[in-house]
C-alpha cells in the first residue's frame, strides 16, 4: 500500500509538473490570443469608466489618410473602453464649430488637428476652460503647447520637408515642383519650405484645388509641359501621387514623382518603380496614441512628451522597403 501511494504521488507530481510546464510555455500565447479575441469582438481590455473622447480633424471627404488615423483611434478606443466620436470638416470655421459642439456635449477629452490654428484657437481655449483635456495631432505642433494642449502627436513638418530635400539631393534632382493641395494649411507650407531649406536645386510651389482631382492633374501637367527642366514633383498627400503620375505621363515628362504619406497604392507604386520615394508619418499611430494618451491622462494623470511633440515621423520609404510594408498598407494600417 505504501509503495502504491508513493507511485501515485510520483505520478501525480509528474503530471502536475508537465501541466505547469505546458502552462508556462503556452500561457503567454493563450493570454495574447484571448486579448486578440476580445478586441475582435469589441470588448475592452480594461474596466475603467466609459469615457467619451471626440476627435475632430480638418479632413475633406474621401481622404484615405484620415481613414487610417481614424482606424488607429478606434482600435485604441475599443481597448480602452472609450466611447469614440469622430467628425471632420476641411473648412476651418466649421471644424471649430465641431470642437464647440464637443465641448457642449461635455466630452471627457478632445483630439483636434490645427491645420489652420488661428481659426481653432478660441474653440480649443473654450475646451480648456471647461476642464476638457486636449491633445493635438498631425498639424499644429508649434501652436499646440501655446493653445494649452497636453501634447502634440505627429511629425514635425519642417523636419519632414528637410528630409525630402536631402533625399532629392541624393537622387541628383535639380528642379522640383511642390504641389500644395490645401491653401492656408500651415503644415503644407512648412513641408514645402522645409524642402527648400535643404534642397540644393530650385523649388517651385504649385497651389491646386485638392478637392478636384481633374484640375490637380491638369495643373501639374501644364507645369511639366511648360518647363521640361522639372525633374521632380513632390505631392503632399498619398492620394495625389497617382494623379501626379498620370499628369507626368500625359505631359511626356521624365520627372520623378515623390510624395508625403503612404497608402496601399503608394506602396505598390514604389515597388513597381512608378514613384521614387514616400515620407511616412505613421497616421495609424497618431490616432492610436492620441486616444491611448488621453485614457492614460484620465486614468493615471500621465502626459507624454515633456512639453515637446511626440514624433511619429518622418520615415523615408523607397522601393527597398515597399514590399515589407505591403501587408500593413493592404489592411489599411500604414
Amino acid at each position: 500500500m505504501a509503495r502504491f501511494r508513493t507511485w501515485v504521488g510520483m505520478a501525480l507530481a509528474g503530471a502536475l509538473s508537465v501541466s505547469l510546464a505546458a502552462c508556462s510555455s503556452t500561457g503567454g500565447k493563450r493570454a495574447e490570443d484571448a486579448r486578440k479575441a476580445a478586441a475582435a469582438q469589441g470588448r475592452a481590455a480594461v474596466n475603467t469608466p466609459r469615457w467619451t473622447i471626440a476627435m475632430i480633424t480638418h479632413s475633406g471627404d474621401g481622404d484615405t489618410f484620415w481613414d487610417i488615423v481614424q482606424s488607429g483611434a478606434e482600435l485604441a478606443a475599443r481597448k480602452d473602453n472609450i466611447n469614440f466620436l469622430y467628425s471632420h470638416d476641411d473648412e476651418a470655421q466649421q471644424q471649430a464649430q465641431l470642437v464647440d459642439a464637443a465641448v457642449d456635449k461635455r466630452v471627457d477629452g478632445i483630439i483636434v488637428t490645427l491645420a489652420k490654428p488661428d481659426a481653432l484657437k478660441a474653440a480649443v481655449a473654450r475646451a480648456e476652460k471647461a476642464g476638457i483635456p486636449v491633445i493635438t495631432v498631425n498639424s499644429g505642433s508649434e501652436e499646440s503647447r501655446a493653445f494649452g494642449a497636453l501634447t502634440h502627436i505627429g511629425q514635425d513638418e519642417s523636419v519632414a520637408g528637410e528630409a525630402v530635400g536631402d533625399e532629392l539631393n541624393k537622387r541628383g534632382r535639380k528642379k522640383a515642383l511642390c504641389v500644395l493641395h490645401e491653401q492656408g494649411n500651415v503644415g503644407h507650407e512648412q513641408r514645402c519650405d522645409g524642402v527648400a531649406k535643404t534642397f540644393r536645386g530650385t523649388l517651385r510651389k504649385l497651389y491646386v484645388n485638392g478637392t478636384n482631382m481633374p484640375d490637380v492633374q491638369s495643373a501639374i501637367e501644364a507645369k511639366l509641359q511648360a518647363d521640361p527642366s522639372l525633374d521632380a514633383v513632390v505631392t503632399l498627400g498619398a492620394p495625389y501621387a497617382d494623379t501626379a503620375v498620370k499628369a507626368r505621363d500625359d505631359a511626356g515628362s521624365k520627372a520623378e514623382i515623390d510624395t508625403f504619406d503612404l497608402n496601399a497604392k503608394v506602396a505598390a507604386s514604389l515597388k513597381h518603380g512608378t514613384l521614387g520615394f514616400a515620407v511616412d508619418q505613421q497616421p495609424y499611430l497618431q490616432g492610436y496614441q492620441a486616444v491611448d494618451l488621453l485614457w492614460l491622462y484620465k486614468y493615471n494623470g500621465d502626459v507624454l512628451g515633456g512639453g515637446r511633440p511626440v514624433l511619429t515621423g518622418p520615415q523615408i520609404v523607397t522601393k527597398d522597403q515597399a514590399s515589407a510594408l505591403a501587408e500593413f498598407t493592404e489592411r489599411g494600417t500604414r
